[in-house]
Parts: structure tokens; C-alpha cells; sequence
């Protein structure tokens, strides 16, 4: 299977990760100035050029000690120079990001360092208010999500066949992607109103701000990287008869700051349904998103409560800006983790997803075989513990060019597996 990355983190608090706090800084007694203030050198008789790379080469979990050293350090270590000279010298990090709750319902944000194998806590989102609220004055509700949108979208399409107010309480749906080295949570639910609101988390600075709005409001919609931009596909909206499929899709580019509209999903089995009866009752819905070799791919299927008929999925080719079939085997063999969620991860050029249908106890790792159209076994027996009720039993994600699996114990400990495949 391979090892355990990281099981420090528990919602019970036995193990508190090291918070990061915007203004640690101010929380702390002042210090006497220092010669280090007062010389205009970050590193006396040091060329700044030179002291740049000697920064550019500590460990990044570091910096939050290293910028209480000055004022100088601290405007350094916050500058965009000091990480362009990592990216240039290799040394660069990835940290993974999950965003969960405590037990009073509050959303928190935290990052794993791999190499340090520390937990830190990130400074809270702003509050979000959906546009409807935002002109009657009301409160922003706060977003909660795991990485990946990963909530039981059954529990959320029952809303639409069953009663209009159904979503009227706190929830969220919202979507996270991570490009160009910053982390952006984008949409969501605000009581039963979707967002078109984006955030961004910027490293370097340890904060939050609010970017460029997407075109469309959505939630529960699917991310994925492609050639460093941000696309997102699908989820649902407000419309009105209350919310509604989303075919939807548009691109982010984090260096201009612009989305883009891109070609809807045709869903072309949702449109051979024999009777116009049938087109109304199932809905066509994204189960999923993948960047594999240059293209996306997106599972799908039709939902009519409580069933899920999967219908194969569509690719995005952003060569020829538009949609083709899913290869058969792909679409039909995609491993489900619970019905209308298909998760996956891009690991060094393969495709992985985890099949659990072989224990209510363990997992096991599938690769897509491209030439033979084919998912086949690669790893058994990765330890999943058996949350069926559980909004999120697993995640996967690619860190430090190994496939991980983001799952929990039975003390409800994050728990972080690296598998070897």
C-alpha cells in the first residue's frame, strides 16, 4: 500500500495543528529595534541578491518564524521576488489543503507540509452572502466544503423533486482548484441561492481575497487544471422553478483574471431518451472532472430519485474548443465512490480512482489503461473505514508525484495515506 503520511490532525482537538495567523505578528510583545532594522541589508555584509537565495532555500513552514527576525525579513518573505527565485532555483514546495469542520459546524482551513509533516491552520474565509441577501442586508453564511465539492450531490438533487425551500438552510457546494500557486474556493450555496463569488487563498501573503466572479452562478460544479488555467463544469443554479442542472462550463486564467466562456456539455445521451416524458424526468449531471493528457474528462450521468443511470461522460479538447464522447470502457468502468460522485486523480501522466466495491472495510486502486480502453487493479487493500453515511469517506490527491488517499480513522483523525503504485 505504501505509508502513512500524516494522522496528527483530530476534530476532537487531541492534536492541535500550529495556526497561522495574518497578524501573528501584532499578537506578539513588541520587540526592541535591533541592528537588523536598522541595516538596509537583509543579511549584513550580504548582497540582497545573495540573501534571496539563501531564503529561497528554507524550508517554506519556516517563513513563519523567520519573518519575525525583521521587518525587512517579514516584507521579504511576503513578496512575490522572494517565490519567483524558489520557482527559478527548484525549490518550491507542495502542500495539500483541506477545508473541514469543526464539531460546532465552523469551516476550517488547513495545510499539510509533507516534508515537515505539520499541520497549520489557515486564516478563516471571509463571510459570503449570495446576491439575493447581499440587497436585503442579511449576513453572509460561510462556506464549507472538503476539497473536491465532494458533499452527497443525491442528498442535493432530491431538493429538486421533492420541495422548493429544501435547500433553504446553511449549506454550501462549493468547489476548490488550486493554480498558478494560489488556492481558490469558488461558488456555492447561500440558503438555496447560488454563487458566482470566487476567493482567492495567496500563500505568499496568508490571506484571503475575492477575485473576478464567475459568469455563472453554481454550485456543487466540477474543477479541473488544464495548461495552468481554472475550468469548471456543470453543478446547479437558482433558476425558477427552483434549482436547476447547469451544462455549462467556463475557463479561469489566473494571470489576466478573466473567465471565459467555453462550449457547454452537449450530454448527447441525455438528448436520445425515447419519450419527452423521460427528458424531463432524468437530469443530466457532472459526476466528476480529470485533466489526463491534454484534454478534460468528465463522467456523467441521469439522476431521477433516488437512481443513477450512468451515461459514459464527454471530453473537452481546449485544441479544438469542443466536446467529444467518452471512450466505452472509460466512461462505463469509472469507479464510483457513491452514487453521482466519480472522483479521481492525474498522477505523473496516469489515471487513478479507488474502487470500493470490494469491502465495506478496504479499497483498491485502479489505473486507466489508454491503449486497451480498460480500468485495471494496480493496488488492494488501501484501509477505508466505512463511513457510509459520511459526506466525504475519501479524497485523492497527487502530492509530490505519489498518489495519495485523504480518508479518516475511527477516532475521526484525518488520516493521509501514500500509496506505492
Amino acid at each position: 500500500m505504501g505509508a502513512f503520511l500524516s494522522s496528527n490532525y483530530s476534530r476532537a482537538g487531541t492534536s492541535e495543528p500550529l495556526e497561522v495567523s495574518q497578524n501573528e505578528t501584532c499578537k506578539r510583545q513588541k520587540l526592541s529595534t535591533c541592528l537588523c532594522d536598522e541595516n538596509p541589508r537583509l543579511i549584513p555584509c550580504l548582497p540582497d541578491e545573495v540573501s534571496y537565495k539563501i531564503l529561497a532555500r528554507v524550508p517554506r513552514i519556516n517563513y513563519l518564524n523567520a519573518r519575525l527576525v525583521s521587518r525587512s525579513w517579514k516584507a521579504s518573505i511576503m513578496s512575490s521576488e522572494l517565490f519567483n527565485i524558489r520557482k527559478e532555483l527548484g525549490t518550491t514546495e507542495e502542500w495539500l489543503y483541506i477545508l473541514t469542520k469543526n464539531e460546532g459546524e465552523k469551516p476550517l482551513w488547513y495545510a499539510l507540509d509533507p516534508l515537515s509533516r505539520r499541520w497549520l491552520r489557515l486564516p478563516p474565509m471571509p463571510n459570503v452572502a449570495s446576491e439575493d441577501e447581499s440587497r436585503k442586508g442579511l449576513n453572509g453564511l460561510r462556506m464549507w466544503n472538503v476539497v473536491g465539492s465532494s458533499i452527497k450531490i443525491a442528498d442535493l438533487i432530491r431538493g429538486w423533486l421533492v420541495r422548493k425551500d429544501a435547500l433553504d438552510g446553511p449549506s454550501c457546494g462549493c468547489a476548490i482548484g488550486a493554480v498558478n500557486g494560489c488556492l481558490y474556493v469558488l461558488g456555492g450555496l447561500s440558503r438555496a441561492s447560488a454563487l458566482r463569488c470566487v476567493w482567492q487563498y495567496n500563500p505568499v501573503l496568508n490571506s484571503w481575497s475575492e477575485v473576478c466572479p464567475m459568469l455563472t452562478a453554481r454550485a456543487y460544479c466540477k474543477t479541473g487544471i488544464l495548461n495552468n488555467k481554472l475550468y469548471v463544469v456543470g453543478g446547479v443554479t437558482r433558476g425558477p422553478g427552483g434549482l436547476t442542472p447547469l451544462q455549462s462550463a467556463e475557463v479561469f486564467d489566473s494571470h489576466t483574471g478573466i473567465w471565459s466562456q467555453i462550449p457547454s456539455m452537449p450530454f448527447s445521451k441525455a438528448q436520445v431518451l425515447p419519450t419527452a416524458f423521460l427528458a424531463d424526468l432524468l437530469k443530466p449531471i457532472a459526476t466528476g472532472l480529470t485533466s489526463y493528457r491534454g484534454r478534460l474528462f468528465v463522467p456523467q450521468s441521469l439522476y431521477c430519485w433516488p437512481f443513477f443511470v450512468d451515461v459514459g461522460g464527454e471530453v473537452y479538447d481546449p485544441e479544438v474548443n469542443s466536446w467529444v464522447e467518452m471512450p466505452v470502457g472509460m466512461g462505463e468502468g469509472w469507479p464510483a465512490r457513491q452514487a453521482g460522485m466519480k472522483l479521481s486523480v492525474t498522477v505523473d501522466g496516469e489515471l487513478y480512482a479507488l474502487d470500493l466495491s470490494s469491502s465495506l472495510e478496504s479499497a483498491r486502486v485502479k489505473v486507466y489503461d489508454y491503449q486497451d480502453d480498460a480500468w485495471k487493479f494496480v493496488v488492494g487493500e488501501v484501509p477505508i473505514p466505512n463511513f457510509t453515511d459520511s459526506e466525504s469517506p475519501y479524497l485523492l490527491a497527487g502530492l509530490l508525484g505519489k498518489l495519495h488517499v485523504i480518508t479518516k480513522d475511527a477516532n475521526n483523525n484525518i488520516l493521509v495515506l501514500q500509496t506505492d503504485v
